[in-house]
């Protein structure tokens, strides 16, 4: 059996409103967008690269070693953002999965990165993504937690139904906390991009929720912790705190 050849490609830009300039923003002695790079490559699964459209970016993570490819402003997503690097870095059309990896996940362990890919082992799913258990009445309450409801297929897997910003689903039993990292097929990517925003994915401002109205299939591994991401002042702190100590 041949290895896919994979493409990790990290979206980045300076435009977040609650944390201006966040990608450049030093933790324990580096940009937190070197940070997610390092995680990237350490996960040892294929190129990575980050895809951004300010030069300030590319020039940080090229002065680090690391591949940057320069997109458009006016991208409405990061999947935008990534389809577009992905024409410009791969036009052969080598790459056949392409992993999605926020900009602003510093502290998320290569082992999450490697275990995005392995739901599309199965041919009939289009695209993989993760969540971790909820423990917690706050986070199972919390809008800014992203729920994923799904079907178990078996040890840790779920089929995707829905995700909701809600608290959901109703009586007891175990909630998932949706973590934002996707694997796709490449044909999947392109389709996800021609698509409209879809009603649902209006309504709950979640991206993923196009692809699941377009009846595109998405599995759901379940992996131990949620990496923290970094989009407020405290955030960044606690991220500055774990990568001190490591």
């Amino acid at each position: 059996m041949t290895v896919p050849r994979t493409l990790v490609l990290i979206p980045a830009r300076m435009a977040a409103t609650r944390l201006p300039g966040k990608p450049l923003l030093d933790i324990a002695g580096l940009p937190m967008i070197v940070h997610v790079l390092r995680r990237a490559e350490a996960a040892r699964i294929g190129r990575v690269a980050v895809a951004t459209d300010t030069p300030d970016i590319a020039v940080a993570v090229m002065a680090h070693g690391g591949e940057a490819v320069m997109t458009r402003a006016d991208h409405p997503s990061g999947s935008d953002r990534i389809f577009e690097a992905l024409g410009k870095l791969d036009p052969a059309g080598d790459a056949e999965i392409i992993v999605n990896l926020q900009g602003d996940f510093p502290t998320i362990h290569p082992d999450n990165i490697r275990s995005v890919l392995a739901p599309l082992g199965d041919p009939a799913v289009d695209i993989a993504t993760l969540a971790a258990r909820i423990h917690s009445e706050e986070e199972a309450t919390n809008p800014n937690v992203v729920k994923a409801i799904g079907s178990p297929l078996g040890a840790g897997r779920l089929r995707a139904l829905y995700f909701t910003r809600a608290t959901a689903p109703w009586g007891d039993g175990p909630r998932y906390h949706h973590i934002g990292l996707y694997a796709y097929r490449r044909a999947a990517l392109a389709r996800f991009v021609s698509l409209p925003p879809s009603p649902l994915e209006q309504q709950e401002k979640l991206e993923q929720l196009r692809a699941l109205e377009a009846g595109m299939r998405i599995d759901i591994g379940i992996v131990d912790t949620v990496p923290r991401g970094v989009d407020t002042p405290a955030d960044l702190e606690t991220a500055r705190q774990i990568l001190a100590k490591s």
